[in-house]
């Protein structure tokens, strides 16, 4: 019974809210890992765990993946998934995606982009992002509390600083704000410091938009395509997630979000 009304809430979701399509980009090249998405990890591609996620998904209309490989794009079909070609030479997923949504025949209000080295990605990360995609939202994506000095001052790590709204002010590899007359150890727990989750919702009139911007000099200096956008006027919501979600950007990285996942 409980399912059965699951199932209902869930193509109520689907079907009647705005429509909102997933991609994940996947590209073969990498100059740590070539072949990433195709690795196996315990009986299953990278790509197949991360599109099986996806579409636990209450709230995507559609998932698909994009891809410049044919070797991925024939592994997708084989398991059943969606998947369109994309150019090899573009800059960034964001502009990957923009090209695999214009390929897409149907109508999509948002764009949810799904990073493709995270095996074990939860669908609530996913569902977080949809329930702020309501029409007034340009963009938005997820971020999580930062709970020590290490991860504060890891400068892999980038950090929000946020207005009232919970929109972005600043990403930054750096830890903004300065706290004045605190031990930097102490930090934390004098502020909400919360670092970037790379996930991201576009509205789609955005997404064109944001993909025919030059690279702002904020960009250039952090290394972050989002200051970009912020440079030029749009606004970024972002939303907590409790999930400490794991990417995959060496071999070793495997073994290491297997144990973290506690996943047999």
């Amino acid at each position: 019974m409980f399912t059965d009304f699951r199932n209902l809430v869930e193509n109520f979701n689907r079907y009647y809210m705005n429509p909102i399509l997933g991609i994940i980009p996947a590209r073969y090249a990498s100059s740590r890992f070539p072949g990433k998405p195709l690795i196996d990890i315990l009986g299953k591609s990278m790509i197949q765990r991360v599109y099986e996620q996806a579409i636990k998904s209450a709230l995507l209309t559609d998932v698909v993946v994009a891809t410049d490989d044919e070797r991925i794009f024939r592994h997708v079909e084989s398991f059943g998934g969606k998947v369109v070609y994309t150019k090899e030479n573009h800059p960034s997923g964001t502009d990957r995606c923009f090209e695999a949504f214009q390929k897409i025949e149907d109508d999509f209000e948002y764009v949810i982009n799904i990073q493709g080295d995270e095996p074990f990605i939860d669908p609530t990360q996913i569902d977080l992002l949809c329930e702020v995609c309501t029409g007034t939202t340009e963009l938005a994506t997820l971020m999580i509390p930062v709970d020590s000095h290490e991860v504060l001052f890891d400068m892999g790590e980038v950090k929000i600083t946020l207005n009232k709204d919970m929109e972005a002010l600043y990403f930054s590899r750096m830890v903004i704000p300065f706290i004045k007359g605190k031990p930097q150890e102490e930090w934390h727990k004098h502020h909400p410091y919360f670092r970037h989750v790379g996930m991201y919702a576009y509205r789609t009139d955005v997404l064109e938009q944001i993909t025919q911007l030059q690279p702002s000099s904020l960009e250039n200096a952090e290394s972050l395509e989002q200051l970009r956008w912020l440079e030029n006027g749009f606004k970024v919501k972002c939303v907590v997630t409790d999930f400490d979600s794991h990417c995959i950007d060496t071999p070793e990285d495997i073994e290491k979000v297997i144990r973290l996942m506690n996943i047999k």
